[in-house]
């Protein structure tokens, strides 16, 4: 029994690789239609887009846990809102106003929140191991977003959307520990369906309200093809690994992999922006990737 929960932790933290990946493309693409598609409306119908598709397929299961859903609506709701309304607008919100490096800087972020948060409403110890995890991993993010001169950090302004990617970073470490602190008995793709009807609601009239202020989205087929993108892979299958990772590994060690967002988000602007491979890329996924094996390790 021992080796086979072994077994599983490790599957499910190479798992929460595809999350990091996947949210990476989710920003760069954001980033890239900045000026094209209005940012709440892109949250809006991506969630639209990937509940219809996942709506056919576990509605009747989640009808069928109706019980379940009136016992925990509220851990439902506050869910819902932190993450599929909140979250996602708030990151497209910020790269409305700031640069790629703050968001990143700002964003990364995210672990130790998340290990304080478990901290305070989980109970769960702050190992040294995982505080010197961060450190390192932070290190290595911090060569990756600053091209290897990491004194950069303190020429960087502060813009509103650093402010606003700090709300949304908060936001999504709430959503993380909540799944720990407040789990709802639910398969993983229903609970998604009940947190992505939450979120959609909340999100409608401030869509409808952007709308009204003359900001419309073109119907072009690169806007449908990146709604596509964060409907399927961003939102889908994403939100499936995370959750599961975060039941299975906790909430401290699966925040460990945010950074990982980053370093895949540089490896893509190589990739599709012909962006040059340099060494501090290979020595910041070396620190990053040494980060998360240090708050990963348990003790024999």
């Amino acid at each position: 029994m021992i080796g086979l929960a072994l077994t599983r932790r490790t599957r499910w933290l190479f798992l929460l690789v595809l999350p990091a990946l996947f949210w990476a493309g989710n920003a760069v693409m954001a980033r890239a239609s900045v000026g094209d598609i209005p940012p709440v409306a892109l949250n809006f119908w991506r969630w639209v887009l990937a509940l219809a598709l996942l709506a056919p397929f576990t509605l009747r299961d989640l009808w069928r846990h109706a019980d379940i859903v009136r016992a925990h609506w509220h851990h439902l709701l506050a869910q819902g809102l932190v993450s599929v309304a909140a979250y996602n607008a708030l990151l497209y919100l910020s790269l409305q106003t700031t640069t790629a490096i703050n968001a990143t800087l700002v964003g990364s972020s995210l672990p130790l929140m998340v290990l304080l948060l478990a901290r305070l409403w989980l109970g769960e110890p702050i190992r040294g191991r995982a505080l010197l995890g961060i450190v390192v991993s932070v290190a290595g993010v911090a060569l990756v977003v600053t091209k290897g001169q990491p004194w950069r950090v303190a020429e960087v302004g502060l813009t509103p959307g650093d402010a606003i990617m700090l709300a949304a970073t908060l936001s999504w470490a709430l959503y993380s520990v909540m799944l720990k602190r407040f789990p709802v008995p639910l398969a993983p793709f229903t609970l998604l369906t009940a947190l992505m009807i939450v979120g959609v609601v909340a999100a409608a009239p401030f869509y409808l309200w952007e709308a009204a202020m003359g900001a419309s989205l073109e119907l072009s087929a690169r806007n449908l093809a990146v709604i596509a993108y964060t409907s399927v892979f961003a939102s889908l299958a994403a939100y499936y690994f995370w959750n599961n990772g975060v039941v299975i590994v906790g909430a401290a060690t699966a925040g460990q992999f945010t950074y990982l967002i980053p370093l895949f988000a540089a490896i893509l602007g190589i990739l599709l922006l012909g962006e040059e491979f340099r060494t501090f890329h290979a020595a910041g996924a070396a620190l990053i990737f040494g980060g998360l094996f240090l708050a990963g390790r348990k003790k024999a």
